[in-house]
């Protein structure tokens, strides 16, 4: 649809189709203008509160604190976590991380860790791929038995 008072080389796209809750329907989701927005919000929000942080260097003692406290007690429940069955290893790094996000030494701790997990996870598929192929390569087509 084109409007009146715009170029002619510029169009206007309808409006998504909403379901009656005003939802977008499920094939629309993701797609089209609107996708992004919300990351967009959270992200512009949180540059305003970083803003709002460093105007106020007291406030923002405060908070990097809290972000080494809380950080160091999920360090210390996945540590506490390693021994017993579940994701201990995962807690911890989710706390390296979180301490990250304030400290430069941990958030090259978790770029180290990133790439770590990125290699293993190349080398693991790289090796289903190889196993694939020999598979496939000796099985004789002859020699499987016949019906």
């Amino acid at each position: 649809m084109v409007l009146t008072g715009t170029p002619p080389n510029v169009t206007v796209m309808d409006e998504q189709p909403e379901t009656p809750h005003g939802e977008l329907p499920v094939e629309h989701r993701g797609a089209g203008p609107h996708r992004g927005r919300r990351r967009r919000a959270l992200r512009d929000g949180h540059a305003k509160m970083r803003l709002r942080l460093d105007a106020h260097p007291r406030l923002r003692l405060l908070y990097k604190i809290g972000v080494g406290v809380l950080g160091a007690l999920i360090v210390v429940v996945g540590l506490i976590l390693v021994p017993l069955p579940g994701p201990g290893w995962l807690i911890v790094f989710v706390g390296v991380a979180v301490l990250g996000t304030e400290f430069p030494a941990a958030h090259r701790i978790t770029q180290w860790v990133r790439r770590l997990a990125r290699r293993a996870r190349l080398r693991w598929r790289a090796w289903r791929v190889a196993r694939s192929v020999r598979r496939s390569s000796s099985v004789d087509p002859s020699a499987a038995p016949s019906r």
